[in-house]
């Protein structure tokens, strides 16, 4: 079981979050002008990562906030967490070109 250290909160078990998906997906800049390719590239196409990985979480049995979270997918552990808007910690930036501010 991971053991994930929310930000507010501390290090709980995993059993009291959810998981989110991929972080820093950035939005089509023109939803209404995308084309059916840029929005199915959106909803659906996520990395398949392995090493380390930009993810979201919410701490749904605690305080109820979402936050980022940078997680190592070979070996589970986690090597960073920060809040919703903040950049990853620059060593640990994965550099994807879906990463955004």
């Amino acid at each position: 079981m991971l053991h994930i250290p929310c930000p507010w909160c501390g290090a709980r078990d995993q059993q009291e979050f959810s998981y989110g998906g991929e972080a820093h997906i950035a939005r089509p800049e023109n939803p209404a002008g995308a084309s059916d390719e840029a929005w199915a590239d959106y909803l659906f196409m996520r990395a398949n990562t392995k090493g380390v990985f930009l993810e979201r979480w919410r701490h749904v049995h605690g305080c109820g906030r979402w936050f980022n979270a940078v997680r190592d997918t070979v070996s589970h552990a986690i090597l960073a967490v920060y809040a919703m808007g903040e950049r990853p910690p620059a060593e640990l930036d994965t550099g994807s070109k879906r990463v955004s501010g």
